[in-house]
């Protein structure tokens, strides 16, 4: 593609998706963590709560961009069910690690996402601009399903402090390129967080639709983006192979 000097791609449901049982099972993980650490509660009633208590979180983050964490989910749940725990207490951060072990068992990559990045590396600078809430899980799920050695930049929201689609989140991306967003193109599935942040950013997004194809359900706690779909001009591609297409043909 004419111009194009670097890629960014988003992680989930663009490279790789997460089997639909990874988010009930880290939750259950949690628990059995959160009982060897003393916490005797219900777990139907710790469900309802913690669930509620992310949402709330979550949503603060769609006023300032500003990444949460789910420390601070749990933490919150807890409080409400009679324990004062602080956030940072160190039974949740390895109650936390049992949750995200979960990811690790139950993500995989989407079809033909290493043959597709083999082939471009070289021609273009590679980037992953992925929101992730805690940052060592997804640096080490990148590195588990042997996605690190594509990219010269590798930014979390759980470190950058800021959520896509926040123009900071972006803007990051194209200082760390050390090109013009012009000459950046973004791929990832999330209309809202993806398409919309890259064009409000001044890069050209890529729409890719693979998992809304095949009917791949988004995490819990994450927008589905998909209520008004991106202007007819937005590029689409389906599969990695209509993306390797595309950039040959401009």
């Amino acid at each position: 593609m004419k111009n194009v000097k670097a890629i960014g791609f988003d992680l989930f449901n663009t490279l790789i998706t997460a089997d639909p049982k990874a988010v009930s099972e880290a939750v259950e993980r949690l628990i059995r963590s959160l009982h060897r650490s003393n916490f005797t509660f219900e777990d139907g009633p710790f469900k309802e709560t913690y669930r509620r208590c992310a949402l709330v979180f979550l949503e603060k983050t769609k006023e300032d961009g500003r990444e949460t964490h789910n420390r601070f989910w749990v933490g919150a749940a807890l409080r409400e069910l009679g324990y004062p725990v602080d956030p940072d207490d160190e039974r949740i951060a390895t109650a936390l690690d049992a949750y995200f072990s979960a990811f690790f068992d139950y993500c995989h990559l989407i079809p033909g996402t290493m043959e597709m990045l083999n082939e471009i590396k070289g021609t273009y600078r590679l980037g992953l601009l992925s929101n992730f809430t805690h940052a060592p899980a997804g640096r080490g799920l990148i590195t588990q399903l042997g996605l690190a050695p594509f990219f010269d930049v590798l930014l979390i929201s759980g470190e950058l402090g800021y959520r896509k689609p926040h123009a900071i989140a972006f803007q990051q991306l194209v200082d760390d390129f050390g090109v013009d967003s012009s000459r950046l193109l973004y791929v990832g599935d999330n209309i809202e967080a993806d398409i919309n942040g890259a064009l409000l950013a001044g890069i050209r997004p890529v729409w890719f639709t693979w998992a809304l194809d095949h009917k791949v359900p988004m995490l819990p706690g994450v927008p589905a983006g998909n209520d008004e779909l991106p202007d007819e001009d937005v590029l689409r591609v389906s599969d990695w192979d209509e993306f390797l297409a595309l950039l040959c043909d401009a």
